[in-house]
């Protein structure tokens, strides 16, 4: 409640009045209060005095809204319906009076009353004109017999569910096909017929009559404006949209909303516009047009010689939603959460997803709340669509009481403070009109606009400017190629300066320059990208050091423009994920993606990895990571795609074929084991995935859907489901390359087999290569009972009892035929992998321990991958503590050479003299135990 008097000017005014309606009844200091407060509330009861008993009879806490047209609507005359909804405003606008000027409602609750109130009366004059205009030209009708509506959508505030007291309504009209009428005198074209229903619609509502006016309508906001024409189609709607949409229709169609009655058609119309409204990707462009925007308001503001305006000026309501719906449209394509026309539900959102920090999210919220309370009271004094803090006396002392105040010059400071924080908000998301003033001098942009890198003599050596020229005008070459728009070369020219310095900056090579040119040549058709870097000198200083670090990042990310998104935030770049935080972080990431939308998953799959492995990237290129580090880190990502991937097409085989006996979600009897570098912890940025899928369902017994099928069956799709998944080539690429001949009989065997199926295979089948493979085998997805199953079977065919000899002859017949296929050694280049004494050596000798010696110590099955099995093998005394260390040393210095390489996409040799120390052990050993 308010802690200040009721002011007495504003006491006798209500006093005056009440006598002048109530005459001698007893005076009523609630309905009094509301004269006093209200010249609109007194120019109501003046007409329907009887409104006073009704406002005083109503429950505070009821927000019915009932049907405001009572009558047929056929048989209804225009000047009835007019009538109707002309004094079902006048009724339901003072309650909303009632409940704000006198029981101090809460403005959100009240903003949401009047825009389903206002919902209603449009919603009810769009029946009435329909109606009426089928009793005149008969109806559009569907293939099931069922009249075609138009659709009305509610833009703005209105479109947003949060409808100020006193508002123009801007509307836009649709309709779904063009189907000529039927049943009237005459079949009239459906362009006809609708422009009918929408002229009657807006007369409904817009025309003044004796009982005034219900709204004020704009219909400015349709395609071509005043000159185009007053409804379309959806493809007509959708063809000037891809074709000709601005960005302030963007803008404005994010709070684009139909109203009435849902229909099939609505889920049509939003799936149509979503494209234009929102982009897959990362979208930054909207932050210049959003300045641009702002920046012809403040103009109008200023030529209007508008002050004290707390929509309109500096730290306004408009500025609170300049700021959430610039977050919206640059995040809106990925985020589907942000897809919303509220602005209160999008603040939610955004704090959800951490893009606002929860003080700012709260921050900004209660100061739009604040505001939108100041323009409800504004507005409510004399129903006028004002936001200009009142100038007479009367209205002063309104607004002064209803904040709380004794004097109207105390609520500026409240008000002051409030438009200040949400100024300084505004600034740090959209930013004020661009200023073209640069941290360096103008030979930067000379040397652009000239293509001519000398302009620069002085900021780099004069050999390094001219391997830079080289690179500049093999660039410029390739952009002439490429068909970058006006506005595309518009901020080109401005990122290019800025580029070039951020280069010199570093003193970079030519071969730096070449690497970020290639992310720019890439980018250069997409403007949003090419804005971002302009737009963020952050990120562009990210993406030079990323790039000097390793050639992979700068390849990645020419492939995948849309990870620079991730260079805006350093401290998440460089920081990855706990590894036990993978599984979690991707369940999380796909509560934000529809479940039947499956092109989106695929999308959503690629651009989880590329983030994360970019992370990664960062981490390692920089020493934040040690090379181990960096493997379990794709690893663990890897994993957490395996068993989401897992979880989406098991969810798309029951929605089709009903569950296998006795499995669930979380009891699918279904596991994904992996072999080699994911098998062994080792993956690298680029490494494939060897995996091989079981379960353990006997496979006779049939599905529980209405499509039956055998387990067997149900298996053998889920794992052909799951290939598609990974091995599909998106607009983001594949996901991993799958390559699951490991599996039982290689590439005839069965893509999923029963687990006691695998083991039979394993005891008689196999050849030494697939045990030595088992070695390296871990189940990486799968419940307890098929984890301790595998790990019991892998376990059981390690510790086979082997005849050394023949052992050996398998291990070394099997690493020489690798050799002579795959190894590019050179008397002067090392093959890192492949070369004698190489990481795949070292490889073959732990297998080799691993099988000729567990079935006499089972200590050697218990991990994996080789570092730990070479520890276990000392310990075991299988090999003696100085082999353990020479193995050890140089596997891991060959892995670290390797990894370099691959960050810098230098191929898998290396100079001999690096490595010749190191191997030579490694071969000595191999002679020791092979030999």
């Amino acid at each position: 409640m308010l802690q200040v008097d009721f002011p007495h000017s504003l006491l006798a005014l209500s006093e005056q009045r009440w006598q002048q309606l109530y005459g001698s009844e007893p005076y009523n200091k609630q309905l009094g209060r509301l004269l006093g407060l209200s010249d609109f509330a007194f120019r109501i009861l003046e007409k329907r005095p009887e409104l006073g008993r009704w406002l005083q009879q109503q429950e505070l806490d009821c927000r019915a809204v009932p049907n405001p047209i009572t009558d047929d609507l056929v048989e209804m005359s225009e000047a009835d319906c007019f009538r109707q909804l002309r004094r079902y405003r006048q009724q339901y606008w003072l309650k909303v009076m009632w409940l704000d000027l006198v029981h101090h409602n809460a403005i959100e609750d009240s903003i949401d009353y009047v825009s389903r109130l206002s919902e209603a009366l449009i919603d009810a004059a769009n029946k009435w004109a329909f109606a009426q205009t089928v009793k005149q030209c008969g109806a559009p009708i569907d293939m099931h017999g069922q009249a075609i509506p138009m659709l009305v959508l509610g833009m703005g505030k209105l479109g947003g569910g949060e409808l100020n007291f006193s508002s123009d309504i801007d509307l836009i009209f649709t309709y779904p096909k063009n189907v000529p009428t039927q049943g009237g005198r005459r079949s009239f074209e459906s362009q006809v017929f609708y422009t009918k229903v929408a002229q009657k619609l807006i007369s409904a509502l817009n025309q003044v009559t004796a009982d005034g006016q219900v709204f004020r309508v704009d219909m400015r906001l349709r395609p071509f404006g005043d000159s185009g024409p007053l409804v379309m189609s959806f493809s007509a709607m959708e063809d000037y949209y891809q074709d000709q949409g601005r960005e302030w229709e963007r803008y404005a169609m994010l709070k684009a909303r139909p109203l009435g009655e849902v229909t099939p058609y609505w889920g049509e119309f939003k799936q149509l516009l979503k494209p234009f409204v929102y982009r897959r990707y990362i979208d930054f462009s909207v932050i210049e047009s959003l300045r641009k925007m702002k920046h012809l308001i403040a103009q109008e503001v200023r030529r209007k010689g508008l002050v004290n305006n707390i929509k309109l000026g500096a730290g306004g309501i408009r500025e609170v939603e300049f700021i959430v719906q610039a977050l919206q449209m640059i995040r809106g394509g990925r985020d589907v959460g942000l897809q919303t026309p509220s602005i209160m539900a999008a603040i939610t959102e955004l704090s959800n997803l951490e893009i606002l920090p929860s003080e700012v999210s709260k921050s900004l919220t209660n100061n739009y709340l604040f505001l939108r309370r100041v323009e409800q009271y504004l507005q409510a004094f004399d129903d006028q669509q004002t936001q200009t803090l009142p100038e007479n006396f009367v209205d002063q002392s309104r607004l002064a009481y209803l904040l709380g105040h004794d004097d109207f010059q105390l609520c500026l400071p409240d008000i002051t403070q409030v438009m200040t924080k949400v100024r300084e908000e505004f600034a740090l998301v959209v930013g004020d009109e661009p200023q073209e003033q640069t941290s360096y001098d103008d030979s930067f942009s000379y040397a652009w606009l000239q293509r001519d890198c000398l302009q620069l003599e002085g900021h780099l050596d004069l050999q390094i400017l001219e391997q830079w020229q080289s690179v500049l005008q093999e660039f410029d070459s390739k952009l002439v190629k490429r068909h970058v728009g006006v506005r595309g070369r518009d901020i080109l020219d401005k990122l290019m300066p800025a580029l070039l310095h951020a280069l010199s900056q570093q003193q970079s090579s030519a071969e730096l320059l070449q690497r970020v040119l290639n992310i720019v040549e890439m980018i250069a058709t997409r403007t949003t990208y090419l804005e971002l870097l302009f737009e963020n000198q952050g990120v562009l200083k990210q993406l030079v050091l990323l790039c000097g670090h390793s050639k992979w990042i700068a390849e990645h990310i020419a492939k995948y423009p849309i990870l620079l998104d991730e260079l805006i935030d350093p401290a998440a770049l460089y920081k990855p994920l706990p590894l036990n935080e993978y599984l979690l972080e991707i369940r999380q990431y796909f509560l934000r993606i529809e479940q039947d939308d499956l092109e989106l998953q695929m999308e959503a799959l690629r651009q989880f990895k590329q983030t994360h492995q970019l992370r990664i990237a960062a981490a390692d290129a920089t020493g934040v990571l040690s090379i181990t580090k960096v493997s379990d880190h794709l690893t663990s990502l890897a994993e957490a795609i395996v068993a989401q991937s897992v979880n989406l097409a098991w969810q798309q085989m029951v929605a089709r074929y009903g569950e296998p006996q006795g499995c669930d979600e979380e009891s699918k009897g279904f596991a994904v084991i992996a072999y080699g570098k994911a098998g062994g912890l080792e993956l690298g940025y680029d490494s494939d995935l060897d995996l091989v899928f079981v379960h353990n369902q006997q496979g006779d017994s049939a599905t529980t859907g209405d499509k039956q099928i055998s387990s067997r069956q149900f298996y053998l799709k889920l794992a052909q489901r799951l290939m598609h998944l990974f091995n599909t080539r998106t607009a983001s690429g594949i996901l991993y390359e799958l390559d699951t001949r490991l599996r039982p009989e290689g590439n005839s065997g069965l893509l999923a087999i029963n687990i006691e199926s695998f083991y039979h295979y394993q005891q008689s089948q196999a050849w030494t290569w697939e045990h030595q493979a088992l070695t390296r085998a871990r189940m990486i997805y799968g419940e307890p009972e098929l984890q301790n199953r595998f790990n019991a079977i892998r376990k059981d065919i390690i510790c086979l009892a082997r005849e050394e000899a023949s052992l050996k002859a398998d291990v070394i017949k099997m690493r020489e035929k690798m050799r002579t296929h795959l190894s590019k050694d050179s008397e002067l280049e090392f093959d890192l992998k492949q070369g004698l004494g190489g990481m795949t050596d070292i490889e073959f000798i732990v297998q080799y321990l691993v099988l000729n010696f567990a079935h006499t110590k089972p200590e050697l099955t218990g991990y994996p991958d080789n570092i730990r099995i070479l520890e276990s093998a000392a310990e075991q005394t299988v090999i003696t503590p100085t082999q353990r260390q020479q193995l050890t040393d140089c596997y891991c210095m060959l892995r670290e050479h390797y990894h370099l390489n691959s960050l810098n996409q230098l191929g898998r040799c290396i100079p001999r003299e690096k490595v010749q120390q190191q191997v030579g052990h490694v071969q000595v050993i191999w002679q020791q135990l092979l030999g």
